[in-house]
C-alpha cells in the first residue's frame, strides 16, 4: 500500500470526468453545493488563491459507484478509472461551469473581476459575460472584447484581453493529487470517514482562541477567571468569546480575520501580556461608565458586545489620563449612535478596525464620531423611525435607557425594571394594550407587537393586567407611574379604537426622551448644526409574514416599503431556515430563491447577507434566527397565504438590518 502524490490540470481532470475516468465510490454524499459557493470557487482559482488538493483511490476491486452530479451523455472509460474520496464539490462544480450547465450559470465582471450566478439583472448588463463562453474554445476573443467596449467598458482592450485571457487559462490551472493504492475497500472507507467529518468549521474567533491557548500558556485560565469577576457584576456577556476578541482586537489593532491567528502566533509575549493589562483596565473604567451614565447594571440589555471593544482600547490604553466629563460623555454618545446605526450588523472586521485605529488617535472620541459621519450635524431619533419598530431593534435598548432615565418602576410592585443583582431575572416587557384586546381585523401582528405597544414590567405585573383593556387597569396606577414610562395620559387613547393614535402619541413621547438622552451626551465640540436621523434606515421597512410551517411548505411573504419602494416577494420558509442555520452553524454560504430568483446567502466576516428585494439585509447568524423564530411562533395558516404578484428587484439595494424587520 502506498500515496502517489502527482499533479493533473483542471481541463484535464474535466475531459476524465466526461469520460467517465473518474467515479464517485458509492460511499460519496450527494452534490450540495448552491451556486455562490461554486462562483467563489471560481473567483478563488482566478485570483491564484489555494484551492485544495483531491484524494483519489486506485484499485482493482471495482467498487460500487454513485452517478456523478453532471450532465452529457454516459462515457465507456478507455482506461481504468480513478474513484474520487475528497474534491467531489470542487470537481463536480468546476465540471458544471466548464460545460455550461444549467445550475452552474457563472458569469464574470470584467470591470470590478467578481463571480457570481447567472440573475435577471446580470442578463441585462452586458459587461457581465458568462465563464462557460469565454472557456468554450470556439469564442472569438475578439468579438468578446469589442462586444464589452461596445457596451462602454472604462477598461482599454488590452486590460479586457487579459482579463477574459485569464479566465480561458483557468483550464490549466493544477491540481494536487493524493491517489491512494493498494488500499482495501474498508480502510478507504475510514479514510473518507475521516476527511470528510470536519464538523462546524472553525471561525476566526474558534482559530483565535486556539492560538493564544497554544501561545500563551495558562491565558485560557486567565479569561475564565475575568470572565467569572464580571459575571458576578451583573455583565455575564463579558464572557471568554468576548474577552478573546477584544485581546485579539488590543494586539492585533483590528478586529478578527482569517489572518488572526498567524498574526496572534508571532506575537511576542510581552504584547500578549500587556494587552491583556489593557483589556482588564479598561473593561474597569468602562462598565462603571455605563452604570453610572446609563443605569445599564447588566450586559444583557447590550444589543452588541463589539461596540464595547474600542472603548476598551481607548480607556485601558490611558492608564494616566484622566477621563473628564467631555471624553466620558462623548463615549457613552457615540456607543448610543454606533448602536442605533447597528454599526457592526456587517463588515465587522472592516469597521472595528477603524474603530480601534480611531480609539488610538489623539482625539480618540472626535475620530470615533468622524467614522459615524456625525461630526457636522446633530443625529436625531424621528418618529418616522420608531414605526413599526418591534423588540428586535436597536430601539429597543434606547427605550429601556429613557425608562431607567425617567426612573420607571415595575407597575403595583415597585421592583426596578433592571435589578442589579447577578442572579436578577431577565429583563421583560409586556403590552401596554395586550393582544387578545387587539383581537381584530385593524391589527397585524406588526402594530401589536410595535416598539409603542411595550413596557419594562415584570410578569408579575403582567399578570395582573391579565388581558384587560387600558381603559379598566389604568385607573389602578397613578399619572406619574404612568408618565415615567412615557405612556400618554389621553384616556380617549386606551380602548382599541384609539390604538393608532396611541401608537402615534407614545412614539412623540419616545422620541422626545431618546433625543434629550442624546443630547445630554453630545459633546460640545460637535457645536450646533442641522439636524439629520440618527438611523440610515429611517424611514425604510421590512415585513416577514409567515404562512405555513417547515414542513408543510410554508411561505414567507416579504414587503418592502419607504421612500420610492414598494415592493413584495416570497420564499420558501423550509429553504430560508435551511441557509440561516448552515451559515450560523457551519459559516457555508448558500442561495435561496425569493421572488423567482436564486439569490445568494452570504457570510461576510460575522454577519449574515441577503439581497431582500430592494433591501441588504444584513445581521449575525444569530439574529436572523431569532427573527425567523419570531415568524415561526406567529406563523398563520398555510390556507390564508395571500396571491402576491412577485417579481425581482431592478433597482440598487438599501443596507437594512435584520433587527428593524416587523
Amino acid at each position: 500500500m502506498h500515496v502517489d502524490r502527482i499533479e493533473r490540470s483542471i481541463g484535464k481532470l474535466i475531459d476524465e470526468i466526461s469520460n467517465a475516468e473518474i467515479l464517485l465510490p458509492e460511499i460519496q454524499r450527494e452534490y450540495v453545493w448552491k451556486p455562490t459557493q461554486v462562483a467563489k470557487l471560481m473567483d478563488s482559482i482566478y485570483r491564484g488563491y489555494p484551492f485544495g488538493s483531491l484524494l483519489f483511490w486506485e484499485t482493482d476491486e471495482a467498487p460500487e459507484t454513485r452517478e456523478m452530479f453532471i450532465s452529457g451523455p454516459e462515457a465507456v472509460p478507455s482506461k481504468p478509472p480513478l474513484f474520487l474520496l475528497d474534491g467531489q464539490q470542487r470537481l463536480t462544480s468546476l465540471h458544471r461551469v466548464f460545460t455550461d450547465h444549467p445550475e452552474a450559470q457563472v458569469v464574470f465582471h470584467v470591470e470590478n473581476q467578481k463571480f457570481q450566478n447567472q440573475s435577471a439583472a446580470t442578463q441585462r448588463d452586458p459587461k457581465w459575460v458568462k465563464v462557460a463562453d469565454v472557456l468554450d474554445q470556439k469564442t472569438s476573443m475578439v468579438r468578446l472584447t469589442q462586444r464589452l467596449l461596445d457596451a462602454k467598458s472604462s477598461l482599454e482592450d488590452h486590460e479586457i484581453e487579459d482579463r477574459l485571457s485569464r479566465i480561458k487559462d483557468l483550464r490549466n490551472r493544477r491540481f494536487v493529487m493524493e491517489v491512494l493504492k493498494g488500499f482495501p475497500y474498508e480502510e478507504v472507507a475510514e479514510i473518507f470517514v475521516r476527511v470528510n467529518s470536519g464538523g462546524r468549521r472553525l471561525g476566526t474567533l474558534d482559530l483565535a482562541m486556539a492560538t493564544l491557548s497554544t501561545r500563551w500558556k495558562g491565558v485560557l485560565a486567565e479569561l475564565q477567571s475575568e470572565s467569572e469577576h464580571w459575571l458576578r457584576h451583573g455583565y455575564g456577556h463579558i464572557d471568554v468569546n468576548f474577552l478573546s476578541r477584544a485581546l485579539a482586537g488590543v494586539v492585533l489593532g483590528r478586529g478578527l480575520s482569517v489572518w488572526s491567528h498567524s498574526k496572534l502566533r508571532q506575537t511576542s509575549d510581552t504584547d500578549l501580556e500587556r494587552g491583556w493589562g489593557v483589556v482588564k483596565y479598561g473593561l474597569r473604567r468602562l462598565i462603571p461608565l455605563l452604570r453610572s451614565h446609563l443605569g445599564l447594571t447588566r450586559s444583557d440589555p447590550l444589543p452588541s458586545m463589539i461596540v464595547l471593544i474600542p472603548l476598551v482600547v481607548l480607556l485601558g490604553e490611558r492608564k494616566d489620563d484622566t477621563i473628564d466629563p467631555e471624553t466620558s460623555n462623548g463615549i457613552i454618545y457615540w456607543l448610543l449612535l454606533a448602536t442605533i446605526r447597528t454599526r457592526y450588523s456587517g463588515s465587522t472586521d472592516t469597521r472595528l478596525s477603524q474603530d480601534i485605529r480611531a480609539a488610538r488617535q489623539p482625539d480618540p472620541v472626535r475620530s470615533l464620531l468622524e467614522g459615524l459621519n456625525v461630526e457636522n450635524s446633530r443625529a436625531e431619533v424621528t418618529e418616522r423611525a420608531l414605526r413599526g419598530r418591534t423588540k428586535e431593534s436597536p430601539y429597543f435598548f434606547l427605550s429601556l435607557l429613557v425608562a431607567l432615565a425617567g426612573d420607571a418602576h415595575d407597575w403595583w410592585y415597585g421592583g426596578d425594571i433592571l435589578p442589579d443583582a447577578a442572579d436578577a431575572p431577565k429583563l421583560e416587557h409586556h403590552h401596554v394594550h395586550p393582544p387578545s384586546t387587539l383581537d381584530d381585523t385593524r391589527f397585524d401582528k406588526a402594530m401589536i407587537n410595535d416598539l409603542a405597544n411595550l413596557v419594562f414590567i415584570s410578569s408579575q405585573a403582567n399578570k395582573k393586567i391579565n388581558g384587560r383593556s387600558p381603559a379598566d387597569y389604568f385607573r389602578e396606577l397613578s399619572n406619574e407611574e404612568l408618565r415615567a414610562h412615557l405612556v400618554p395620559l389621553d384616556e380617549s387613547l386606551r380602548d382599541p379604537d384609539g390604538y393608532q393614535r396611541f401608537l402615534n402619541a407614545r412614539r412623540t413621547l419616545l422620541t422626545d426622551a431618546m433625543n434629550s438622552l442624546l443630547d445630554r451626551f453630545r459633546p460640545s465640540f460637535l457645536g450646533e448644526v442641522t439636524s439629520e436621523s440618527a438611523d440610515p434606515s429611517a424611514g425604510y421597512s421590512l415585513d416577514l409574514a409567515l404562512y405555513g410551517g417547515l414542513r408543510d411548505g410554508g411561505q414567507i411573504v416579504l414587503t418592502a416599503s419607504g421612500d420610492g419602494i414598494s415592493w413584495a416577494g416570497s420564499a420558501s420558509m423550509a429553504e430560508m431556515d435551511s441557509a440561516i442555520e448552515s451559515a450560523r452553524v457551519s459559516g457555508i454560504d448558500s442561495d435561496v430563491t425569493i421572488a423567482g430568483e436564486s439569490v445568494p446567502v452570504e457570510m461576510i466576516e460575522d454577519s449574515l447577507q441577503v439581497r431582500i428585494g430592494p433591501f441588504l439585509v444584513t445581521g449575525t447568524p444569530d439574529e436572523w434566527r431569532t427573527v425567523f423564530d419570531r415568524e415561526l411562533d406567529t406563523s398563520q395558516p398555510l390556507s390564508t397565504l395571500p396571491v402576491i404578484e412577485t417579481k425581482p428587484w431592478d433597482g440598487s439595494s438599501v443596507k437594512f438590518p435584520i433587527t428593524s424587520t416587523d
